[in-house]
């Protein structure tokens, strides 16, 4: 898997696009005894600048499966993917690593696990790799917006949130 890596605010990415296209959220568990890495696709999240540090924001609802990896890992990735692999996103987003032995390869993915135990993807056209700062949850309490609520919590399952500081930014090249 060839890549550079650049400096995050050197990227000339429109994230609310590409996350709104869809990421996949992936982390490392080496704690685990069965398949260590597992990943999630998501469309809300988003980059920025917090606390003087490049980071990336991600939210999980506590009943996904990748949900204990991310709180488990180093690192969390955020991967991005040309348009041609809708159909394995859209699979690791329906199905769950619950019930398959390597939900990513069965989507046809090929992860890439270095010797930090950073998740990569051959087929990524761009990942960001982070290292966690900050894990919450979102507080229902704390809604200004009180219809945000009955419209995408009417189960009260409310997302853990991660803020991570990007170290790699990987751009993936051919």
């Amino acid at each position: 898997m060839n890549y550079k890596c650049v400096e995050p605010d050197q990227l000339c990415e429109n994230f609310i696009k590409d996350v709104n296209d869809w990421m996949l959220i992936s982390a490392y568990d080496n704690q685990r005894q069965d398949i260590k890495y597992n990943g999630m696709t998501a469309s809300w999240g988003g980059t920025g600048v917090l606390w003087h540090k490049k980071i990336f924001w991600c939210v999980i609802r506590p009943q996904r499966f990748t949900l204990d990896y991310c709180n488990n890992a180093k690192y969390i990735s955020l991967s991005f993917f040309d348009p041609k692999y809708r159909d394995a996103l859209t699979f690791c987003g329906r199905e769950s690593g619950r019930n398959h032995q390597d939900k990513l390869r069965e989507a046809d993915l090929t992860p890439v696990i270095d010797s930090e135990q950073i998740i990569d993807f051959e087929q990524a056209r761009l990942t960001l790799v982070g290292k966690k700062l900050y894990i919450g949850d979102i507080n229902p309490e704390n809604f200004v917006d009180k219809e945000i609520i009955q419209r995408h919590y009417p189960e009260k399952d409310f997302h853990k949130v991660f803020v991570c500081e990007i170290v790699q930014a990987r751009v993936h090249e051919d």
